[in-house]
This record gives structure tokens, C-alpha cells and sequence, in this order.
């Protein structure tokens, strides 16, 4: 029911196909975040016309609202949204983080102070599950905690014997087959955090595994070092998900190393704010330049933002506060991540990967590539050893 198999590589970075239920992704790939049910000011239709595969479903947000009930009598996500695609949800580990001030963590799970009424919610590993097969999506994560950064590292380490217990009571009482169960790889920026949670998660043998833990506030010359450490011990031949990671230059990079599968809100937050994503860097719609502007947002996409509108009018929208403008921007933002992981998957396909990204770089970073940036290109062009 799930396959996954690999096209073609260049160094690290790989092409892939996803099978799942509901259809099959090409990877690497870009998950929009539709937390509540819904990719802000996006429609179902808009989402396929840009070429999402797959959408990220959040399970805290949709266990307290709508309730996993009332989406489970649409038949689940597909149902309910009108997004017939795959879906994936999030396990609400994340939000034990996000919602630090308004938890408890025990062994038994998580008990939130909700922040919609201030009842108290108890989501468990068992809790999470039952939420997530009622939802239905294609892909479902196991419940973890992801540690803020900074943060102590006996606390990381204990935190990451904790998942890798919640892990096990997923795995027990997960039902359905035409679900597919990550399992998530903790341990923050340490190196040997990371190398015992991949020794205590690997064998549970999952149909695919997620990084996680990353993009929390670290900087980006410690976040990646933990990518490549941990992507080059994750399985060959399933795929590697990096959690809560959107940023453009994060998303060459960390393809770069070998990862398939990215989500983020950036997009979307980013448009919302007026802000347009190009091959240049961050368009700013809120300052004066745009306003007089004639070309598109960017000439080179095929979004219907820059196929049909001009700068000078999006930076109107934006001033006059229209609804259009942060629908358009966002709009528009998607469907760059979606082109740039397009043409990834084409320069690798081309056995020009390494080339295409240091050229793309040079034209994103204004101000010089960061060392950073240039040391996960290095890494990526090493040969990948083999783990299954």
C-alpha cells in the first residue's frame, strides 16, 4: 500500500515516488500546513492548480475543533477540506513545545490547558493515534515532544527516552493499514542525542522516519550538522521527512542531504505579511518600490498572482488592506517552494544538482553564500552509505 522508491540520485540528493492510498508524490517535495482543515486563503482547487501533492493536518488543532468525529462523518480530511489528495497530520507533539506555558508533561502523555476555552485536554500516545485514524490521513506521526531551544541537554536526553516509549504505545495500538506510522528522531543539535534515538527508533522499523527537533530557534550552523548527521544514518530506501522546515535556502540545503519531505507555515505566514519569495531574496510589499512597479511579482512564475497582476497593484492591495493581497502572496509563495523543489528534482534527474544549487545560491544570498550553506552542498556531493 506505501512504496517508495528512489529514481535517481546525485550525491546525496534523490528523486523519489511515494505511493500512498490517495495517490502517488513526487519527492522531494513541499507539504503546505493546513492546520485547522484549511491552507489559509488557499482553496482545494487553487492548491492542485500550483501542484501540491500532499497537505499537513495538525492534530491538536482539529482534536479541540472541529472534533475528529464530526471530520471522520466526511470520511476524513479528503472529505471534509474537498482536497482529494494525500494527507498527512502532524501528532501534536510539536504543540508540547508551541504550548510549553499551557502543559504538563507526564509519562502518561500531555494534559493542555486548551486555549480556545482553558479546559484541560489530555493527549496521549494512545489519544493521538485514535485522533489520527479518525482524521484519516495517508501519513500519520507518532506522538513525541519536541524540546524547545535552548534547552538543557539531560532534559533532551530524558525527553527522547520518553518518545521513544510513546513510539511503542503507538505502534500498539495503531489499526488501520491504510495509515502509514513515522516514527520521529530526537536529540536537538547533539550529535550523540541524535545517534541514541536513531539506535532506539530504527529498529522499530517504521514505513518512513521524520527528523525532528529542528528549526525551534537554533542557529542554521548548528541545525544543519544535525540534518546531515542524522539523514545519513536514516534508511536508504524510505523516506526522511524534515519537520517545520520551509525557509527556501533550507529546503536546497537540506535536499542537498538527502531529505524528501518538508512542510512549514512560512509561505503562507510570510504572504500574510506582505512579503512575496523570489530566486533574489524577500520581496517586500510594504515599502515604497513596489508601488510603482509594472513587471510581476516574479517573471519566471506561473502562479496566477504573476501570471495577471503587477507589483504596483499587489503593493495597493496590500496598502488598502484588501483580502486579495495576503490570498495572492500566499498563493504565490507556494507555488515558488513548489517550483523550487521542481527544479531540484529536475537538476538531479540531470546529474546537475551540485551546479544548479551553488548557481542559485549565488543569486539568493545577496551578500555572499553563507558558510553554512556551502558546507551542506559539500556534504551532500559525498557519496550517501548505505543503512538498510
Amino acid at each position: 500500500m506505501f512504496e517508495f522508491e528512489i529514481q535517481r540520485r546525485d550525491g546525496r540528493a534523490r528523486t523519489a515516488t511515494f505511493l500512498t492510498p490517495r495517490g502517488e508524490v513526487k519527492t522531494p517535495m513541499f507539504m503546505p500546513v493546513g492546520t485547522q482543515g484549511s491552507v489559509k486563503g488557499i482553496s482545494p482547487q487553487e492548491l492542485s492548480d500550483i501542484g501540491s501533492q500532499m497537505i499537513l493536518g495538525n492534530t491538536y488543532h482539529l482534536m479541540l475543533r472541529p472534533g475528529e468525529a464530526l471530520v471522520a462523518a466526511h470520511g476524513g480530511l479528503p472529505g471534509f477540506t474537498a482536497y482529494p489528495g494525500p494527507f498527512l497530520t502532524d501528532s501534536g507533539g510539536f504543540q508540547v513545545m508551541s504550548l510549553g506555558h499551557m502543559r504538563k508533561i507526564t509519562e502518561e502523555g500531555v494534559t493542555f490547558k486548551s486555549h480556545l476555552d482553558g479546559s484541560l485536554v489530555t493527549l496521549t500516545p494512545e489519544r493521538s493515534i485514535e485522533v489520527q485514524e479518525a482524521l484519516g490521513a495517508d501519513v500519520i506521526m507518532a506522538f513525541d515532544e519536541c524540546p524547545p531551544y535552548p534547552a538543557e541537554r539531560d532534559y533532551i536526553g530524558r525527553s527522547l527516552e520518553r518518545t521513544i516509549r510513546w513510539l511503542e504505545r503507538c505502534q500498539t495500538v495503531k489499526t488501520r493499514p491504510d495509515q502509514a506510522l513515522f516514527a520521529i528522531v530526537q536529540g536537538g543539535v547533539h550529535q550523540d542525542l541524535r545517534q541514541r534515538s536513531l539506535d532506539l527508533t530504527l529498529p522499530v522499523g517504521t514505513p518512513g522516519f521524520a527528523i525532528g527537533g529542528l528549526a525551534v530557534g537554533e542557529p542554521k550552523d548548528q541545525m544543519f550538522p544535525a540534518v546531515a548527521f542524522t539523514a545519513e544514518r536514516l534508511p536508504e530506501h524510505k523516506p526522511r521527512y524534515l519537520m517545520g522546515v520551509g525557509h527556501p535556502e533550507d529546503l536546497v540545503a537540506g535536499i542537498a542531504l538527502g531529505i524528501d519531505m518538508f512542510d512549514c507555515v512560512y509561505p503562507t505566514r510570510t504572504g500574510r505579511f506582505g512579503y512575496a519569495l523570489t530566486d533574489d531574496g524577500r520581496l517586500n510589499m510594504n515599502s515604497s518600490a513596489p508601488r510603482r512597479q509594472l513587471q510581476p511579482l516574479d517573471a519566471d512564475c506561473d502562479c496566477y498572482a504573476c501570471r495577471h497582476y503587477t507589483r504596483a497593484y499587489l503593493a495597493h492591495l496590500v496598502r488598502a488592506e484588501e483580502m486579495l493581497a495576503p490570498r495572492m502572496l500566499s498563493l504565490h509563495n507556494l507555488r515558488y517552494l513548489h517550483r523550487l523543489v521542481e527544479r531540484a528534482r529536475a537538476a538531479i534527474a540531470e546529474g546537475t544538482f551540485q551546479s544548479w544549487a551553488a548557481t542559485w545560491s549565488q543569486r539568493y544570498f545577496k551578500a555572499g553564500t553563507p558558510l553554512w550553506f556551502e558546507q551542506a552542498l559539500s556534504l551532500g556531493a559525498q557519496v550517501q552509505r548505505t543503512t538498510d
